[in-house]
């Protein structure tokens, strides 16, 4: 179903959503201009079943496709194994090395009936008059669908806002001079939204909303799940950050840091490759939306309007297959040989790094413990040799050139310091390597140095514990016969250390610390090192690529399961656009509804919650308002009306608030207390408590107060509360579960009940609830032989659940009339036993006071 509230973004989208039916299951041909598209049935309306298999169909989003393109020009033919096709102008191939390639393999044995379209840029720059014919041709012989950008447009959106702005600022770096990233740039955020906002006309073209599976790729595509939930509210989406996602105190900086958030919570699945990732996001949406997430069976999720968002964390894997083929090469074995009579059969042993020439992979910081480990063990001089192989930089920029410079200087002051002739300490190769040139230093290493100031993941160490696994040839070359060693010194900041338990782990900023574990790697003992190699191996060859994609997808599919369950409708402008979706029985009261069934029924009930419910949310006097109190009176003086106001407040603070009126019924802390009108006596609801547990309860929560600021005590005459409004919301979190845990230990042979609410930890005696005081009045009511006919109940928490509970199931019982109109009503769009939601406060004191004028009117008339 499509969105009809969908609505310009940054004004960069005009016109209304356009209709969708279904599509046929094959990929429609389809015009290089935008919104343009044929095989659509337009008659069909009925939706899918939501059993489908995401193995059906899957369109993989990111920056790049996983293509090669070569100018003819400038080469005529292709040495590659690939698949190729042509065009006048070009040629193009598969990229083997490209994760969105390899992924497919998760897919499985069922890779052949699986439908797999990619949605992305090329690599190099189309002319506007090729572009039909490429589009067409890489459509039709690998399932892509290119997404070409103005040049200008391009720089500004990755040259710009995504390196410049989103890469640094995730690696934890803050903009605090315009060399260090620069200032925020509104009119690269613009150019950002915009290619965004093209990434999701080329998927429009193609996508069959009902059933299709949408992953998307990287911080390069963070707003694109707004456009696509904008269009279909029910699209099946999934998001995998390949970067770090920073902490909280680092992404708070950012202008756009809740558009941000809120596009990606419009993705059902968000993939982190690491906890802490995990852990820094969930906390910038408590911290900055005031969402609260939960585990449910193993799964985190995210409640956000009615959706659940959930969480996965796991690691990407290598492609073993294509590992193992490059090793199987000739070209490799000749490349071994070559590096064995270089280093090997010199008396020198190897220490390999491999990164791109990036300022946060810490590769000055690498020469640095490297020189100094040659200073404090003059012993490895001449026999130890550092090969560092530098990848050309993604981006561009003064720090990039002025880290290259600093890298060619540290190098030749470390070899003109420690060189002698025929050997150098370090070697820098900052030419570009083929894949199997680059295996082959893998397996000839001793020990592989990854030492990041900062990285998302970082696959190297992976590919250098397959490699030097080797294989037959390898083995006969090398001569280990079949004792496979390795050894990794890897930084505590990126993604794979957490995998890598056999691995040294360093600060890379203690550079002393680094040259220590250089010397440390050298010198653990064989049998040892092959004890680390194999604990290794064994993890990465079974969470390899195939294992990350096929668990994300069925995650994904798991978590779409309920999309077809639910009612969803689009809310919010631009980028705060968000889909509520709900029970099919859950929908808004509607004021017409409830004072039609109000004017024509005689006996009716009304329970209403105050706190959130009656007074609005944060707000600081908490007492009713002179509108509330006229309301309540105006209620109460109707004689077919029995109306209650049910709160945890203590009988003494309601009683003061309430005092004007006269005939309204009171339920104290939960329900212990009841009031049936001013003029009569207090009573218990159930047998008076013995309340000597407070001796023991109260020491406890004393003593996380006086460690929690922010956080108090109310102590009323049957409970204990200790609330923690006012505290920073992860520490306040943090030690409410805590103090939870203490208190369920300390009062276990206690007749009392430690529940834990919305910023708050609750002791109080069993068996109270609010569902008591629905429960009674309904019972009062049926005794004196006039059941209800209309019954209204209004609450905000889950503790007002227990009187929506007795109400609901009260319908099939004697203490409601047959064929009684029942409204439970709860505050916001989420999930409830309750039939019925209104907005908030101002909505429920328009439907209160619309219920008193009925009643007015009808008083008057008499």
């Amino acid at each position: 179903m499509v969105s009809r509230s969908y609505s310009n973004l940054l004004e960069l989208a005009s016109g209304d959503s356009p209709t969708f039916g279904r599509m046929n299951r094959q990929i429609p041909r389809i015009m290089a201009v935008a919104g343009i598209m044929s095989n659509i049935d337009n008659d069909s309306k009925e939706s899918t079943s939501s059993d489908l298999s995401p193995k059906d169909r899957i369109i993989i989003v990111a920056n790049e496709l996983p293509i090669r393109a070569q100018r003819k020009l400038e080469s005529s033919t292709s040495t590659s194994t690939t698949h190729c096709c042509s065009s006048k102008g070009w040629t193009f191939s598969l990229d083997e090395n490209s994760l969105l390639l390899q992924l497919k393999d998760g897919l499985g044995s069922e890779e052949a009936t699986t439908e797999v379209i990619y949605v992305g840029c090329l690599k190099e720059d189309i002319h506007p008059s090729e572009q039909e014919e490429v589009y067409q041709l890489l459509l039709e012989n690998f399932k892509c669908v290119p997404t070409f950008l103005p040049l200008d447009l391009y720089t500004r959106y990755y040259h710009g806002f995504c390196k410049q702005q989103l890469w640094p600022l995730f690696h934890y770096m803050l903009p605090l001079s315009p060399d260090l990233g620069g200032r925020f740039d509104r009119s690269l955020w613009q150019a950002y939204v915009s290619v965004n906002k093209i990434f999701a006309d080329r998927i429009m073209e193609v996508i069959n909303p009902e059933d299709d599976f949408v992953w998307i790729h990287d911080y390069h595509l963070m707003v694109l799940p707004t456009f696509l939930r904008k269009r279909f509210n029910r699209v099946k989406l999934g998001f995998f950050l390949h970067s770090p996602f920073p902490s909280s105190e680092i992404y708070r900086t950012l202008p756009i840091r809740e558009e941000l958030l809120r596009a990606l919570l419009n993705a059902d699945l968000i993939g982190f490759h690491t906890f802490d990732y995990a852990r820094h996001f969930l906390s910038c949406c408590s911290r900055m939306l005031g969402l609260t997430y939960e585990s449910k069976r193993g799964y985190i999720g995210l409640e956000y309007y009615g959706r659940t968002v959930s969480i996965k964390i796991l690691p990407v894997g290598i492609h073993m297959g294509q590992l193992r083929s490059v090793l199987s090469l000739p070209e490799t074995e000749n490349k071994v040989k070559e590096l064995i009579e270089e280093y090997s059969k010199k008396g020198r042993r190897m220490l390999l790094g491999v990164d791109d020439m990036d300022i946060f992979k810490g590769i000055t910081l690498k020469l640095l413990a490297m020189e100094q480990m040659l200073t404090q063990h003059p012993e490895w001089q001449g026999k130890v040799v550092l090969v560092q192989i530098a990848n050309p930089a993604r981006g561009k920029g003064k720090d990039v050139k002025e880290m290259k410079a600093e890298t060619y200087s540290t190098v030749k002051r470390i070899n003109n310091t420690f060189g002698r002739p025929g050997y150098d300490p370090i070697v820098l190769i900052d030419a570009p390597l083929r894949f199997y040139e680059r295996v082959a230093y893998y397996v000839v290493a001793e020990c592989c140095l990854v030492t990041a100031v900062r990285d998302g993941m970082n696959l190297i160490p992976y590919e250098y514990i397959v490699s030097r696994q080797g294989n037959e040839k390898l083995d006969k070359i090398l001569k280990v016969e079949n004792h496979h060693k390795s050894m990794l010194v890897v930084s505590e900041f990126i993604g794979c250390s957490p995998s890598l338990s056999g691995a040294i782990r360093v600060n890379p900023w203690n550079v002393d610390a680094v040259a220590d574990a250089m010397d440390s790697a050298l010198e653990v003992a064989e049998p040892e090192k092959q004890l680390r190699h194999e604990k290794h191996y064994k993890y990465v060859s079974t969470h390899d690529v195939g294992y990350w994609a096929r668990s994300f997808l069925q995650d994904l599919e798991r978590s779409c399961g309920e999309h077809g369950r639910r009612r969803c409708w689009g809310i919010g402008f631009g980028l705060s656009f968000r889909v509520v979706a709900l029970d099919q029985s859950f929908r808004k009261l509607s004021m017409e509804h409830i004072v039609s069934a109000y004017k024509r029924t005689k006996t009716r009930a009304i329970l209403l919650d105050y706190d959130d419910t009656l007074m609005p949310q944060g707000s600081i006097d908490k007492r009713p308002s002179s509108k509330s109190i006229e309301i309540l009176n105006t209620l109460c003086r109707d004689k077919s009306n029995l109306v209650f106001i049910v709160s945890a407040k203590s009988r003494e603070t309601l009683s003061d608030w309430f005092s004007p009126c006269e005939k309204l019924g009171i339920a104290a802390e939960h329900g212990y207390f009841l009031r049936l009108r001013k003029d009569v006596q207090w009573e218990n609801c159930v047998a008076a408590a013995d309340c000597s547990w407070k001796q023991i309860a109260e020491p406890v929560m004393e003593l996380y107060t006086e460690t929690t600021d922010g956080s108090t005590i109310e102590d009323k005459e049957t409970a204990l509360v200790w609330s923690y409004e006012d505290a920073d919301p992860d520490f306040g979190s943090c030690q409410a579960k805590e103090l939870l845990d203490h208190l369920e230990s300390v009062l276990a042979n206690e007749p009392v009940t430690v529940k834990r609410g919305q910023n708050y930890v609750e002791v109080k005696p069993q068996g109270v609830s609010k569902g008591l005081i629905a429960r009674r009045m309904l019972s009062m009511m049926q005794e004196k032989g006039t059941p209800p006919e209309f019954v209204l109940c209004i609450g905000d928490d889950r503790s007002d659940e227990d009187m929506f509970e007795v109400i609901c199931s009260s319908t099939e019982g004697p203490s409601i009339a047959p064929r009684a109109e029942v409204f439970a009503c709860t505050v916001g769009q989420k999930p409830s036993k309750a039939k019925y939601y209104l907005d908030d406060t101002t909505e429920i004191v328009r439907l209160m006071h619309g219920l008193a004028s009925v009643s007015e009117q009808t008083m008057s008339a008499v």
